[in-house]
């Protein structure tokens, strides 16, 4: 059982500031992660006896309440801030009442599972560990819904629980209703070509999901700037959960005459697409990632062979700039990249994709003509359609979405904003850890870098004794013993 003097004397010394809590059990283990306007009166509301009457009518937040024996916090510089950390905290300790709560409401998710003969697109509220295909979750039902509709009639594929019929050629019948009149596509079909029609809608919703991810993201920052928290924290978890969603997307694997092509027919069909002189063997492909112009950086991925070559990836911090500029920092990026290549005398890659339409190409470019060296083959690809930009005179280029080079590009894309927004992720999350000791007057970058090489934590540093403070260079008993209460009080 929780002391609820030594609770009580816990919140008194809380800051009336933003920040994120975790509340524990008696075995240190955290069961529940909370963001507050204020911690100190968000906090003490656990603990207040006008509580009981809510919990009464909710046994989870009895039961949570009952089980609080400490708590911790971490204190940020504002709302925002506190609604990114809590969401990366709960997607890293996984508390027992967030996963509680969150559970009564499942969104959608749309199932494909390849295993089947003829796989059909189902609705989904659990998420399975097999080998099925999942796109999603999908916060607005009635959009999602009337996308499958389109689908059907664009792509001519199965929904639900609709049971096609064979044929005796060996074909197969999809409907056998009215409904056979309301699409373009023969009803009739064969399993190779009902795989590609899948394969074409899969990667079809696939780009429908990453529009979807952009407008929940622009949502969510809209709805923390109204300070409508519980509406944004919905939404961000949403976009975490779809996030990871897409990263983890594969194209099926499968044994038939018709699975995707191998990497060497897709690097020839690619070749072959752009007109390069030879098959692209080595590639790499920069993407920028932010929000609202802040926590910029930039990923580059390469791949050797169609393969991802995670030895040769890397990551910027963008320096020549302060602010929102995609174009700026793609030309810094590139510039540096194949400066250093250039300095080393080590070969540029085949080919050079960059996230992005022809204003992102044209930065990438311009970077080219900074360094005064020849650049190798360079493209675009921007998100609409799956277009693919180039620097030169030629239009743009659509390839049909089943296109093994446009696969490839894709993987190599989407690799890219992968790993760009775990780095973003990290970089949040490091700021917002040692955002707490900016407000200690007397103490500056180089002893907080010093504070934070010896300590693994903020939490560490904050049960850290006076003395063990005083060890780290920079610090003497006076501005350990400050820094001591500073943490105490906060």
């Amino acid at each position: 059982m929780s002391n609820p003097s030594t609770l009580k004397e816990q919140v008194r010394r809380l800051p009336d500031r933003p920040g994120v809590y975790l509340m524990k059990d008696r075995l240190g283990r955290i069961i529940y992660v909370g963001k507050a306007k204020s911690l100190k009166r968000r906090v003490s509301s656990y603990f207040q006896p006008s509580r009981a009457f809510t919990t009464r009518q909710q046994p989870k937040i009895r039961a949570l309440i009952e089980m609080i024996a400490s708590f911790d916090t971490i204190e940020v510089k504002s709302e925002p801030e506190a609604l990114l950390l809590e969401g990366k905290l709960i997607k890293q300790w996984r508390p027992r009442y967030n996963t509680d709560f969150t559970d009564d409401k499942r969104f959608l998710l749309v199932r494909v599972d390849p295993a089947e003969e003829m796989p059909r697109f189902r609705l989904t509220r659990v998420k399975k560990d097999d080998r099925s295909r999942y796109f999603g979750p999908f916060a607005h039902s009635g959009l999602l819904r009337k996308t499958l509709a389109q689908m059907r009639r664009q792509f001519g594929i199965l929904l639900n629980d609709t049971t096609p019929r064979k044929l005796p050629d060996g074909t197969w019948q999809l409907y056998d209703d009215v409904r056979r009149e309301l699409y373009s596509f023969p009803e009739a079909v064969s399993t190779e070509d009902y795989r590609r029609r899948v394969d074409e809608a899969c990667a079809f919703l696939e780009g429908k999901s990453r529009e979807w991810l952009e407008t929940l993201r622009a949502e969510m920052t809209a709805a923390a700037a109204k300070q409508a928290f519980e509406k944004a924290a919905e939404l961000r978890d949403v976009v975490f959960a779809l996030e990871e969603t897409l990263a983890k997307t594969r194209r099926f694997e499968r044994t038939d005459p018709t699975r995707p092509a191998g990497n060497d027919e897709a690097l020839r069909a690619l070749q072959q697409a752009l007109g390069l002189a030879g098959p692209p063997s080595t590639m790499e492909c920069f993407d920028i990632s932010h929000i609202s112009g802040t926590f910029v950086v930039a990923s580059m991925v390469h791949f050797a062979d169609g393969r991802p070559d995670k030895d040769h990836y890397r990551r910027f911090q963008i320096k020549s700039f302060i602010g929102n500029d995609d174009f700026r920092a793609m030309e810094e990026v590139v510039g540096r990249r194949y400066r250093r290549l250039a300095e080393e005398r080590k070969p540029f890659p085949d080919l050079v994709v960059i996230d992005g339409g022809r204003g992102q190409v044209g930065a990438a470019l311009k970077a080219f003509v900074g360094l005064e060296c020849m650049p190798p083959a360079i493209i675009g690809l921007a998100k609409k359609h799956e277009t693919i930009i180039f620097p030169d005179e030629r239009v743009p280029l659509r390839l049909p979405l089943d296109h093994p080079g446009l696969q490839l590009l894709q993987r190599l894309r989407d690799e890219a904003h992968r790993f760009a927004n775990t780095y973003n992720a990290d970089l949040r999350s490091k700021k917002i850890r040692e955002s707490v000791l900016d407000d200690l007057p007397g103490l500056g970058a180089v002893r907080r870098a010093a504070l934070l090489a010896h300590f693994s934590s903020i939490e560490q540093l904050r049960t850290a004794g006076i003395e063990v403070i005083a060890e780290v260079p920079g610090f003497g008993p006076k501005l350990a013993a400050e820094l001591h209460a500073f943490l105490q009080s906060r």
